[in-house]
């Protein structure tokens, strides 16, 4: 049997949920311990936990549940801005952590949270599940195998709903949340840094507010997130990317797709269709020489959360780091980068203005 490993989780909303599914599914993973300061979080929670409720301790705080001793590893999934403050305990009892995205909310808590994880032994893991959907981890491996030759251009379009209603409606401002471009975008530019091997060296991003949330009022305040928006980023080694996000387009067929574009081919890969499409340059007139394939994901993977399968496959790869079998693969440097390039996004669409990344000090 596998070694078994106690988990505890604060935050215990959506994705909290999301993450009991999936650990239920994970050989060894036992949940011991949540907190949350919302009883009817803390419901959905029981309820996903199910018959097992009963054998989880509720703690009234991240400090309580750090100190209990009933915990190998944690989840964070509380709200992006209380990031820094839930990592202090769980940094303090030497606990393994999987961080949710964004790793924080501003730069100055996120090279916090960066020279805190230096300082342990213990894994530490900021959890970007996009990397994790099987067709999208076949992409970046069909890549890194050579299936477009030298990668010149990649892009990703997100057209989806809009953000959902959560506790106390703090995603509707950016200062809970980083902002569209951090709280959402964090995931697409990580994946452009894996896939282009290289890192951001400016940005400019056209976007604003123009369709959702525009009528809602919350304490006299109009929610101030971006729902639609163009972006590039150039990247060291001369590649560059776009981001097409689209925060009104649920009736599309596939909710990501991403293209990316070499001196010989170009690949696709669409979620959740699940395709990959290679297609080699043929010169002018010629035949083309498609071919598409679908990439399966386990049916108990896709039933345990809503990104497509990946929250299991990340805790497959997170507790082998954890018992030692595996290297961690999005370290705390990995957020805090994606959490940057979606800062100067930010700054980019708010100014409309080209922003450099040595002006954040990267």
């Amino acid at each position: 049997m596998a070694e078994q490993v106690r988990y505890g989780l604060i935050g215990t909303g959506m994705m909290g949920v999301e993450h009991l599914n999936n650990l239920a599914i994970t050989p060894g993973a036992v949940v011991t311990a949540i907190t949350d300061p919302v009883a009817t979080s803390l419901t959905w929670a029981r309820a996903a936990l199910g018959a097992h409720a009963n054998e989880v301790k509720a703690f009234d705080s991240p400090q309580a549940l750090a100190a209990s001793g009933l915990c190998d590893a944690v989840i964070v999934a509380s709200p992006n801005h209380t990031h820094r403050d839930v990592l202090v305990p769980l940094f303090d009892a030497g606990l393994h952590i999987l961080c949710e995205k964004p790793l924080a909310t501003t730069l100055e808590d996120a090279r916090w949270i960066v020279e805190e994880a230096a300082k342990t032994d213990r894994v530490f893991w900021t959890a970007m599940e996009y990397r994790y959907m099987p067709p999208v981890a076949e992409f970046i491996r069909a890549l890194a195998e050579g299936a477009v030759g030298a990668l010149k251009m990649l892009s990703i379009r997100e057209h989806r709903f809009p953000f959902l209603v959560k506790v106390g409606n703090w995603n509707r401002f950016a200062r809970n949340t980083g902002g569209t471009m951090v709280e959402k975008c964090c995931h697409f530019f990580d994946l452009m840094r894996l896939i282009v091997g290289s890192e951001a060296v400016r940005v400019y991003c056209s976007g604003a507010m123009d369709v959702n949330h525009r009528d809602e009022l919350y304490d006299g305040a109009v929610p101030d997130i971006i729902d639609n928006s163009f972006t590039t980023v150039d990247f060291a080694n001369g590649v560059r990317a776009m981001l097409d996000l689209s925060m009104f387009a649920e009736g599309a067929a596939n909710q990501e797709e991403v293209t990316a574009v070499g001196d010989q081919a170009r690949l696709d890969v669409f979620i959740p269709e699940g395709a990959l499409v290679h297609s080699p340059r043929t010169g002018f007139g010629n035949p083309k020489k498609v071919t598409r394939r679908v990439v399966e994901v386990d049916p108990a993977a896709l039933a345990a959360g809503s990104h497509h399968g990946s929250t299991f496959y990340e805790h497959q790869k997170f507790i082998a780091a954890v018992r030692g079998e595996g290297l961690v693969e999005v370290t705390a440097e990995d957020g805090l980068r994606a959490v940057a390039i979606g800062t100067a996004v930010e700054i980019s669409a708010r100014e409309k203005r080209v922003v450099a990344m040595s002006e954040l000090g990267f």
